[in-house]
């Protein structure tokens, strides 16, 4: 039985893992209170000025899943109120887009969870088509298809397949652990932490 990512943040998944599997902190959520999502991922890739793809995946990503989009350099919005929409009555949890969109008004309205770059009120175009749920880069991040996505207002995870698991089984075990510690634990233990680190970087 898969366990339940979203029972813990992603600072906790910061704590196991390198800056290399979170999203550059650029793409990020687009309104406030915006509620944290979890779930895998379902890959988009666009051209430039496209969002043709886009379109498409939110009537082929399964329920439950987070569509995470590669906009390229794409300056024109990629989504809008009636995607988003559209995406949310068919069971989608959430977009992830390294791009921007428009209708912020109309998301927030629905508390549909949108991470992106921004906001510009000027659609794509539907012209390249790209096989859609192959991997793709966004914010940094090699992105595949069934990848763990975790995102809050700290950031966005991509935990791959592979390693789901044991990710977050060693990420519970130190929340745990973290969170058995008084304030005064984890002041001895970091003044020393500190004072060790202090020390070696003296030495020549």
């Amino acid at each position: 039985m898969q366990p339940d990512f979203s029972t813990l943040a992603t600072t906790d998944y910061g704590n196991v893992l390198g800056r290399e599997q979170f999203i550059d902190f650029s793409i990020g959520p687009l309104y406030q209170n915006m509620k944290p999502i979890s779930g895998p991922a379902y890959t988009v890739q666009l051209a430039s000025g496209d969002h043709l793809m886009l379109h498409c995946a939110i009537y082929e990503a399964p329920k439950g899943s987070i569509i995470v989009v590669d906009g390229v350099d794409n300056k024109n919005a990629v989504a809008g109120g009636n995607v988003c929409a559209i995406a949310k009555q068919r069971g989608i949890k959430g977009f992830v887009i390294n791009g921007v969109i428009r209708d912020l008004a109309e998301i927030t309205a629905m508390s549909f969870p949108v991470y992106a770059r921004g906001v510009f009120p000027v659609p794509g175009r539907k012209l390249q088509y790209f096989e859609l749920g192959k991997p793709i880069t966004c914010g940094g991040v090699k992105v595949c298809t069934g990848d763990m996505i975790v995102a809050d207002i700290e950031g966005i995870v991509v935990i791959p397949k592979s390693k789901a698991q044991d990710t977050y089984l060693a990420a519970k075990a130190k929340a745990e652990f973290e969170s058995t510690m008084t304030l005064s634990d984890w002041e001895a233990q970091h003044r020393l932490k500190v004072q060790q680190a202090v020390e070696a970087a003296k030495k020549p």
